[in-house]
């Protein structure tokens, strides 16, 4: 993998140095053609037809669970430590979030009759 640096010959008296460089000397821009590659195909992917059925499928199965568990529940991170244990917390997590849209829908029905 290569990569090309360039170097801007002089920032000392540039009116833009503190927006354009946190550095103390030149501002320096690494090229990666091979990762301008990956890029490239990645957006060509995301932006096909394919991708965007695929990103809207996603949006609609996933998401709504996770933000719900996430913004409704206060839920914000695993407190457990080990894979055994991780899985069994998000199973809960899951099971529990999965009752009470039972008991929810079981609810309306009861209301609905």
């Amino acid at each position: 993998m290569t990569e090309e640096l360039y170097q801007c010959e002089d920032c000392a008296a540039c009116p833009h140095k503190e927006k354009c460089c946190k550095c103390e000397g030149n501002r320096i821009v690494r090229l990666n053609e091979e990762l301008t590659g990956f890029h490239k195909e990645v957006l060509g992917n995301l932006n096909s037809v394919y991708g965007a059925l695929l990103r809207m499928n996603r949006s609609i199965q996933a998401e709504g669970a996770f933000g719900a568990i996430k913004w409704n529940k206060a839920y914000q991170r695993i407190q457990r430590r080990g894979l055994k244990s991780v899985i069994l917390e998000i199973s809960m997590i899951s099971c529990g979030f999965n009752l009470h849209k039972y008991h929810l829908k079981s609810l309306a029905q009861q209301l609905a009759t």
